[in-house]
């Protein structure tokens, strides 16, 4: 299997790493083993040029995470070089996370995103869940919405980033994409083998358990030894550190 992916069920094509961006745009309430100071406008800059020449073009990003959006959409460059992943559901306000998942914000989050990624369409729209992954696509208009902004043109693959294993088996069965989390401590099995079964794009998050894996070899060889798993969302702000790991991932990619 490539680098360069189908993201399956859709007509995207995905880098097996993505990049995640929340350390561009906030520092408070994450949970990273080390301390960071937010980049300035020339190191982002800096890292998604190495980013984009070293084979990646996935950009994992979200409202809840301060000024990401606003940011990409001012450095990003060329569109065409990047699908564009976004989330709806939470923010990130006074320290602390909202959510909500009416239409009406839903939809407003998505015009919001739009706006700050100077962009006319979100390749992915992942709900950004608050635990209650059932109630969201049971109980709320969030999914009924992102499937009239996808009829509109305005996302291309809707999913959910989920944190339960009903959640998530669900998600899948009804959306185009599912990210669900799968590293050495924990892996979301049933969901990914039911993606698998029933044609859905998998994006993993957490495969280096937010920095605190003991063995980042192990961990890419677990999430690229077989197929099943499409994108793997790796957030860094240390180009050394984003180039050894597509090293790594590369290296596992090209023996499937």
């Amino acid at each position: 299997m490539s680098f360069l992916r189908q993201l399956t069920g859709t007509d995207l094509m995905v880098s097996a790493l993505g990049l995640g961006t929340v350390k561009i745009g906030r520092d408070q309430s994450v949970k990273y083993p080390d301390s960071f100071t937010i980049p300035d406008d020339n190191e982002v800059i800096h890292l998604l040029s190495r980013a984009r020449d070293a084979g990646i073009n996935l950009i994992d990003t979200a409202p809840a995470y301060g000024t990401s959006e606003e940011r990409l959409g001012k450095l990003l460059g060329d569109r065409n070089d990047w699908v564009i992943a976004t989330k709806c559901g939470e923010e990130f306000e006074g320290g602390q996370s909202l959510f909500d998942f009416s239409g009406e914000h839903t939809r407003m989050s998505i015009e919001r995103s739009l706006d700050r990624l100077n962009t006319d369409y979100l390749d992915i729209v992942l709900i950004h869940s608050d635990g209650n992954d059932e109630a969201i696509l049971n109980k709320t208009d969030c999914v009924e919405t992102l499937k009239a902004c996808q009829a509109e043109g305005k996302i291309r693959a809707i999913g959910m980033s989920t944190k339960t294993v009903e959640g998530g088996l669900q998600a899948a069965s009804i959306l185009d994409v599912v990210m669900l989390t799968y590293n050495l401590e924990q892996q979301d099995q049933e969901v990914l083998d039911y993606a698998n079964a029933h044609g859905k794009g998998v994006l993993v998050k957490k495969g280096l358990m937010s920095g605190h894996t003991g063995s980042i070899a192990q961990s890419m060889e677990l999430l690229f030894a077989g197929p099943g798993i499409d994108s793997v969302i790796v957030g860094t702000i240390n180009p050394a550190h984003l180039v050894e790991n597509i090293s790594l991932a590369k290296g596992f990619t090209e023996k499937v």
